[in-house]
């Protein structure tokens, strides 16, 4: 697992990322509260950037298993799969987190949750399937990886606080420039700074989801080695997952980061430019496969 340091630098992106969110969305209504000389306008986005915020922080799991069509398992119902994320976790020293599954032929998996003691992880059903047993501990120990370090609390928060960035934008920028009722007399300094901000956040706030989706990949990945001590089995199955070209039926933009491996298209490095990698929410798989099995040598 990570060290200390990468839990307590997590914990304290969330309540940074939770800040900017709330400088963002702030500005934008005092923006166009001067726009229409209005302070509704700004009393309105503080209450909702607030109401977001709690939203994210104890109902995000939940949003993202709901999204994702995850149906929850028992002992009974999964045994070989429930015993494979208790064994790990106990080598992790976490708590046994609730283990979900998605009835979908794709091959993917994800973690989340506010904290170890209310986490969950879920796979497809295609997963299981396909995957042989040390292929499916790379997996789950990668899943864990991110539960252990609290990856799960801060990409949970960036799941829906970019969420309601890009929606907020979107509604404003059609109240204020589409909508013919800019008010008389607007200061055009105010104009344009409230156009600037309406295009740039959702796009500042998708690159950093971006950025930081790829760097805590290539932490669990090498996490996730680590506690089965065999990269090999991470790495096989990042090769099945990566050249099954089937997405998943229920993925979106706004969970696509919590995945394991992209699930709307096919994440081969070799079929992507470097602009295309730019925007991906995960690292290239081939990138991923190289470094476990350095790990390995």
């Amino acid at each position: 697992m990570l060290t200390y340091t990468e839990v307590s630098k997590n914990k304290t992106y969330s309540v940074l990322l939770i800040l900017i969110f709330l400088v963002i969305i702030s500005g934008l209504g005092f923006v166009l509260g001067q726009i229409y000389g209005s302070p509704e306008i700004l009393i309105f986005a503080v209450i909702f950037s607030f109401g977001s915020a709690f939203v994210s922080y104890f109902a995000a799991d939940k949003i993202a298993l709901s999204m994702s069509g995850a149906i929850p398992l028992t002992k009974e119902q999964a045994p070989e799969l429930y015993r494979t994320v208790e064994n790990l976790s106990m080598t992790a020293g976490l708590p046994m987190p609730r283990v979900y599954i998605i009835n979908d032929a794709a091959l993917n998996a994800f973690a989340t949750g506010r904290n170890p003691q209310n986490a969950a992880v879920a796979v497809t059903s295609g997963l299981l399937q396909k995957l042989n047993q040390t292929e499916l501990e790379g997996v789950i120990a990668h899943e864990l990886s991110h539960v252990g370090n609290y990856d799960i609390r801060f990409m949970a928060l960036v799941m829906v606080l970019v969420g309601t960035v890009s929606l907020l934008s979107n509604w404003f920028f059609r109240f204020s420039f589409l909508g013919n009722r800019k008010k008389e007399g607007s200061n055009p300094i105010f104009l344009l700074i409230g156009l600037g901000l309406l295009i740039l956040s959702p796009i500042i706030a998708t690159l950093i989801k971006l950025a930081v989706s790829r760097k805590r990949e290539f932490l669990a990945d090498a996490s996730g080695a680590l506690l089965t001590r065999y990269p090999e089995g991470l790495a096989s199955a990042l090769e099945k997952i990566s050249t099954h070209s089937q997405p998943l039926s229920t993925a979106n933009t706004a969970t696509a980061h919590l995945f394991i491996s992209n699930p709307l298209k096919n994440n081969l490095a070799k079929s992507q430019s470097w602009f295309t990698n730019l925007f991906n929410t995960h690292p290239p798989a081939d990138e991923r496969i190289r470094r476990l099995r350095e790990m390995g040598r």
